[in-house]
């Protein structure tokens, strides 16, 4: 009897929860979350709301059936909105174009993203660990040898080919290339300039090699004082920053920086404003710092004494500084960028974001925050964990500059940036036993002292 209550009063309930839940998943439709399901989630959405339609319909349940044909709506009107956005982007108009070439993107599908690259509609690749699984060396360097050889014939400038290659534990390239240890391993040596100097030289052959002329590395976080917050389950910047004191990240940084030029590949300063205080993950979160920066002296310190080296990238986080802007993090915040990085420090180089798909600004609306930072003086907006919504952000970023939100002078500074920013080295020919060299396990010194 107690078991026949019980169904009968939760079996209204799930009937209701159910629509509610497809509503939710509708609205949110093709969220980077949801990535994992990338080919199947509006046809599962679609099958199970059909379902619902058929069982609630049967038993006339009035409120079940009325969320069902919203969330029917709802799911035809998000999928069409991205299918037209993506058209409209793939029409390749001027306007998709000049904002095209600012954006780093990911990919699944080689043939796509050369249909992109091809029109002109990106300005660089981003190479993931999906991208390799199952290949070889030669057959993922002459791929991206095949898209810059399509470029070239089209008449645009060379895609930026983009790695994340920190050595440790973020080597997003291994096997492919020898996993390095840490540069923190080199930490404790006197000579650490010299040491990674030939560990930058030894990555850089390998990236170059695989066609790579962008690492974002290296870290020059400091190292917080206590272990990473429970609430910071991915970053995990205690495990990736080289050290505490600012001078020995800023000397091993730049040993690192001088060694990949020597091989043709840029580097990226990671993640201003620095990562060292922050409690909370951007990767799932906002995350705010609410020092002053006059107090932020020492974590600033490795990105000012790097910031003028040609060819070095800064990436910027997803972080506020309350103290300049309360309202947006620094990745596409003019105070900070055109304020700060533009216009006390005087830095005329190139500006990154993190990647968009991060939860700290995903849920503003990718194209405002795409729209946001090219707006400030950003040069290249990264779109790299889930490539769909590169369709979203491009398409609000024309937009944007259609309606004048965008500056005309602004994006022209930005293309001189990212002119001055292309690797004047090509990359190296495959030859016969190099391979085994690249892939070898290696050995550095191991770190004697804690800094």
């Amino acid at each position: 009897m107690m078991r026949r209550c019980l169904s009968g009063l939760l079996a209204p309930i799930a009937a209701t929860l159910f629509p509610l839940l497809l509503l939710a998943l509708a609205w949110h439709l093709k969220h980077p979350l949801m990535f994992w399901l990338a080919n199947w989630e509006t046809p599962l959405l679609l099958s199970f709301t059909l379902i619902g339609l058929a069982w609630q319909g049967q038993r006339g349940n009035r409120l079940p059936v009325a969320l069902l044909l919203g969330a029917l709506g709802l799911l035809a009107w998000r999928e069409a909105e991205f299918q037209q956005q993506r058209a409209a982007v793939l029409a390749a108009p001027a306007s998709m174009q000049q904002v095209g070439r600012h954006f780093v993107v990911g990919f699944t599908d080689w043939a796509e993203v050369r249909q992109l690259a091809e029109r002109g509609l990106i300005g660089g690749i981003y190479l993931a660990r999906l991208n390799l699984r199952g290949r070889t060396l030669p057959e993922v360097a002459a791929e991206i040898a095949a898209l810059q050889a399509a470029r070239r014939q089209a008449g645009w400038p060379p895609l930026i080919v983009a790695g994340d290659q920190e050595g440790g534990p973020v080597s997003h390239l291994s096997p492919l290339l020898e996993a390095m240890p840490p540069l923190a391993s080199l930490a404790g040596h006197a000579s650490r300039a010299q040491h990674a100097r030939h560990y930058g030289e030894r990555q850089g052959l390998g990236l170059s090699k695989l066609g790579v002329n962008l690492n974002f590395g290296p870290v020059v976080d400091l190292r917080p004082a206590a272990p990473d917050s429970p609430r910071d389950r991915l970053t995990r910047i205690s495990a990736r920053a080289i050290a505490a004191d600012p001078a020995t990240v800023g000397s091993i940084a730049e040993g690192y920086v001088a060694g990949l030029a020597s091989q043709g590949v840029r580097a990226t300063l990671k993640h201003f404003p620095g990562l060292a205080r922050v409690t909370q993950d951007t990767h799932l979160r906002a995350a705010t710092i609410a020092e002053a920066p006059e107090a932020l002296a020492d974590d600033w310190q490795p990105f000012r004494q790097l910031a003028g080296r040609p060819g070095t990238a800064i990436m910027l986080g997803h972080v506020t500084l309350s103290a300049l802007d309360p309202e947006h993090a620094v990745s596409h915040s003019h105070a900070v960028v055109d304020g700060l990085l533009r216009g006390a420090w005087a830095y005329d180089g190139v500006l990154l974001t993190d990647d968009l798909n991060m939860g700290a600004v995903y849920d503003l609306g990718i194209g405002r925050v795409a729209s946001e930072a090219l707006a400030a003086g950003v040069d290249l907006i990264l779109v790299s964990y889930d490539p769909r919504q590169f369709y979203r952000a491009a398409h609000a970023a024309a937009r944007a500059l259609a309606r004048g939100e965008i500056r005309e002078d602004v994006l022209q500074r930005s293309k001189r940036r990212l002119d001055a920013f292309q690797p004047r080295k090509a990359s190296h020919d495959l030859k016969r036993g190099e391979l085994a060299t690249i892939a070898k396990p290696s050995r550095l010194p191991e770190n004697r002292a804690e800094s």
